[in-house]
C-alpha cells in the first residue's frame, strides 16, 4: 500500500502538526483546511477556501538526508458578490531549525535552494506539488572516536493565504518534522543515515512462534504478571510496554547486566552449566534499564538456548533496522 494511501487511512494522526509516523523513514501529514475569506477590514466575509495540505516526509537508512513532498491539493472555493477567487494565493514556506543541544559537535543541515512556493489557486490545481531534499555534511567515519556526527533538527512549515482584497491568513507550523541525522557506524546497521526520531519502534515476538516461545513467554510475564518472575517482590512493575527501554551501547556496562543477571539464575536455579539451558534477561543486557541499573526492576529466567539466541538475534535487527542508538527509545509488544 503506497504512503498517501495507508496516510489517508490514519486520518486523526495524519491532521496533526506532527502528521502520522509509519516508521522512522517514513512520514506523513494530510491536513484539511476550510478558511473563511473575509475583507481587509475583517468585517465582511467574501468567501470560503477549501483545501488539502499533504506533506510526504522520506529519510533513508545509508544517507544522511530526507526528502519532502508537498502539495496543496483538492481546492474548493465559494465567493460572496464580485470577489474573484482566481485571484487568491495561497504560500508554504519552509524553515530548518538545528538543536545543537541534542547534536554532536558543528552540526549542520543543509536546505534545498528553494524553500518557499506561492501560488495563484489555479496554478497549485495544475502543478500541486513540489520537492524539497535536506541534506546534512559528514566528516567520514568518526564514531571510533566517540562523534557519531548527530545532527538532531527540524525542519518547520508555516501556511499563508492571501488575496488582493482579503486579510491575510498564516499558521505558523502547520506542519513540524523533527529529523536526526547520524554516522554512528556499524551499531546502526548502515554506517551512516537519517531517521524521523518520532517514531514509535517495536520489537514484537510472538508467543506462538517456535523460535522464540520461550523467549516471548517470559517478555510477557514480565510485562504483564511480573509475580510470576524472579527476582520476586510485591508491587514489581518493569518497563517495555507502557514505558519504554533506551539501547544501550557501552560493552562494559552491558557485561555488569549480563553478570549480576546471571548471578540471580545461578541462586534460583543453581549450576545449569553443561545444559541447553541459558539465562535470560528482561530488561535485555543492551538496554539502560538492565539488570545492573540497582532498582530490581528485571526478571531472569533459564530457556533453551537455541531459543535464547534467536531472541537475541531479533533484538539486534530491530536495532539495525530501525538506526537505534545509544539511548534511543524502544517498545515491547508480545503477540498471543
Amino acid at each position: 500500500m503506497d504512503l498517501r494511501t495507508e496516510c489517508a487511512k490514519h486520518e486523526a494522526a495524519a491532521k496533526t502538526v506532527k502528521g502520522w509516523l509509519k516508521n522512522r523513514f517514513e512520514s506523513c501529514q494530510k491536513r484539511p483546511y476550510d478558511l473563511v475569506i473575509r475583507n481587509k477590514n475583517g468585517t465582511e466575509t467574501i468567501g470560503r477556501l477549501w483545501f488539502d495540505q499533504w506533506v510526504l516526509g522520506f529519510a533513508y537508512d545509508g544517507s544522511r538526508r530526507v526528502d519532502y513532498v508537498s502539495s496543496i491539493e483538492n481546492i474548493r472555493v465559494q465567493t460572496v458578490g464580485n470577489e474573484d477567487a482566481t485571484k487568491w494565493r495561497i504560500g508554504q514556506s519552509y524553515r530548518k531549525a538545528v538543536h545543537t543541544s541534542s547534536s554532536d559537535p558543528n552540526p549542520k543541515i543543509t536546505e534545498p535552494p528553494t524553500i518557499k512556493r506561492e501560488e495563484l489557486l489555479g496554478v497549485w490545481e495544475t502543478a500541486p506539488h513540489w520537492d524539497l531534499t535536506y541534506t546534512s555534511p559528514d566528516k567520514g567515519p568518526q564514531h571510533a572516536t566517540g562523534n557519531q556526527q548527530r545532527v538532531a533538527g527540524m525542519i518547520h512549515l508555516d501556511l499563508f493565504v492571501d488575496s488582493p482584497n482579503a486579510t491575510s491568513y498564516s499558521q505558523v507550523d502547520a506542519h513540524r518534522s523533527r529529523i536526526r541525522f547520524d554516522y554512528a557506524g556499524s551499531v546502526a546497521g548502515k554506517h551512516k543515515g537519517t531517521v524521523f526520531p518520532d517514531a514509535r519502534v517495536e520489537l514484537v515476538m510472538s508467543r506462538k512462534d517456535p523460535a522464540v516461545n520461550e523467549s516471548a513467554l517470559h517478555i510477557y510475564d514480565a510485562l504483564e504478571r511480573p509475580e510470576r518472575t524472579f527476582p520476586s517482590f510485591l508491587g514489581k512493575l518493569i518497563p517495555g510496554e507502557k514505558d519504554p527501554l533506551h539501547r544501550l551501547i557501552d560493552p562494559k556496562k552491558q557485561d555488569s547486566n549480563r553478570d549480576k543477571s546471571i548471578k540471580m539464575c545461578k541462586e534460583i536455579w543453581g549450576d545449569y552449566s553443561g545444559t541447553r539451558l541459558q539465562c535470560d534477561e528482561y530488561p535485555f543486557a543492551s538496554t539502560h534499564e538492565g539488570s545492573a541499573k540497582g532498582d530490581n526492576k528485571y526478571s531472569v529466567r533459564l530457556i533453551d538456548k537455541t531459543d535464547n539466541e534467536e531472541g537475541g538475534r531479533m533484538l539486534n535487527s530491530m536495532y539495525t533496522l530501525n538506526r537505534v542508538l545509544d539511548g534511543d527509545p524502544f517498545y515491547l509488544k508480545i503477540t498471543s
